[in-house]
């Protein structure tokens, strides 16, 4: 396939000349450009090393972090919402795929809101001798003018009541003959009217909302058996390394791998399908034959992003005819993170190829979640139509060094007053990130106390540390 062959995702980025402009400091619209018709080809200049400005040697300069974050969004937000029909004790986590539309009135017709006595017209009442009127009952018949009758909450209200007294704001005579009321009665109290909640079309949720318990619960009192959800990413995770044992201790130059067992459940709290998670070693042919032969929409691949001797993906890339999108992000931990787009094999399941990605984890694990956070997540709520969380901030409670050109994600604990760092934050260490609340974004210089810091929350403690709580 020829580069003029290649067409960017729909609604990716606007066609634009390549190279950077004055006017794009941080390199986004140059790396949105390379989607529009630049394939990646062999750069014989391009060194492994990079300047403190983040440029290699073949003059390509690292994308900045809220760049790179900007990019995997526009990406993921590049072809159609797929969407599913699932029952609904399967859509809890999942995202609505279309609005949702009440499929009856709420309440489907006038019920009572309290245990008490429905009445007609104005008091005292003379107590009806039938039986009580309950939830589920078929229609009771009408309530003559100046009489009462026992009512349970969620019953229909008779024709031609008028209000219903609570039990505790009611008291019969001796001969539980006359209802009187100790309270001033008005009419319609106590009665929740037919479509006070909602009438039968009225929209209730928009698409792209969270599918939360309460979410079901809605979706079930206005009707729905199943509903419409955006079906999940597909993900296909490649461990690469020989360095890498998946059981027993460290030993001989082995290491245990860290990142096979973590990258699942992780992908699967960011709303992701993991098909597949396989180990290759460094072999350059099983990563191009499990690359091309992959139909995952998103393949996340760990190690193997630099430039050293065992470094295949950056080759396996250039063969496989991708599009580079983002060779490196200026943080730390994990700045040789990247992002590509791959060629389409075959067609989804509604006959459209979808478009597919490949985000190049770094090998060491805090610079893999690093990635993950910043390429990976941002992709995936892209894919099902998610927004962006809105960020919010807040001030550290001591000093943060900083780099002197990239962003810093610090792993951190919370405290009523503020952000903590953990120690244990190196670019091969889990330690800390596993005692982390969150990580905490740094920008370079550093931060002092009482700085406010943009806070990146961890999938699986949402909305713990926002603003609104």
């Amino acid at each position: 396939m020829s580069a003029s062959d290649r067409r960017a995702p729909s609604g990716l980025a606007d066609p634009l000349e390549a190279g950077r402009s004055t006017h794009d400091p941080d390199g986004v619209e140059e790396a949105l450009a390379l989607v529009s018709g630049r394939t990646l080809r062999p750069d014989p200049a391009r060194g492994p090393e990079r300047s403190p400005e983040a440029a290699d040697g073949g003059g390509h300069r690292a994308v900045s972090w809220p760049g790179a974050r900007s990019i995997a969004a526009r990406a993921g937000r590049g072809g159609p919402v797929r969407t599913q029909r699932v029952a609904l004790d399967q859509a809890v986590g999942r995202v609505l795929g279309e609005p949702l539309t009440a499929l009856c009135d709420l309440p489907p017709f006038d019920t009572s809101a309290m245990d008490g006595w429905a009445v007609a017209g104005p008091g005292p009442w003379t107590v009806s001798g039938g039986d009580s009127v309950l939830a589920g009952q078929s229609a009771p018949p009408p309530l003559e003018d100046g009489t009462a009758v026992r009512i349970a909450t969620g019953a229909r209200i008779p024709p031609e009541a008028t209000a219903v007294i609570r039990s505790e704001h009611a008291r019969t005579d001796a001969g539980q003959r006359l209802l009187h009321a100790e309270r001033t009665v008005s009419q319609g109290q106590d009665i929740r009217s037919r479509g006070q909640e909602c009438r039968l079309g009225d929209r209730l949720l928009p698409a792209a909302c969270a599918v939360t318990p309460a979410v079901l619960g809605l979706a079930a009192a206005a009707g729905y058996d199943e509903l419409a959800v955006v079906r999940r990413p597909r993900v296909e995770v490649l461990v690469l390394g020989d360095e890498l044992l998946t059981a027993g201790r460290p030993h001989d130059g082995l290491i245990r791998d860290a990142l096979g067992p973590m990258l699942g459940p992780w992908l699967g709290a960011l709303g992701a399908e993991v098909v597949a998670a396989r180990r290759l070693g460094d072999d350059a042919g099983a990563l191009r034959r499990a690359v091309t032969a992959a139909e995952a929409e998103v393949i996340i691949t760990t190690g193997g992003t630099a430039a050293g001797p065992v470094d295949h993906v950056h080759p396996v890339l250039r063969e496989t005819d991708a599009t580079l999108l983002i060779d490196s992000v200026a943080v730390r931990p994990g700045h040789p993170m990247l992002l590509a787009a791959l060629a389409a094999s075959g067609e989804g399941p509604e006959g459209v190829s979808p478009a597919r990605y490949l985000v190049g984890l770094p090998g060491n694990p805090l610079a893999a979640v690093s990635g993950l956070l910043t390429l990976a997540e941002p992709l995936l709520r892209g894919l099902v139509g998610l927004p962006a969380p809105a960020p919010y901030r807040m001030p550290v409670r001591v000093p943060v060094q900083g780099h002197p050109y990239d962003t810093r994600l610090v792993p951190f604990v919370h405290h009523d007053d503020g952000l903590t760092p953990v120690r244990y934050s190196g670019p091969a260490m889990l330690r800390g990130i596993a005692a982390a609340d969150g990580l905490a974004v740094v920008p370079p210089g550093g931060a002092r106390p009482g700085d406010e810091l943009e806070v990146l929350e961890l999938p699986w403690v949402p909305g713990a540390f926002s603003a609104d709580v």
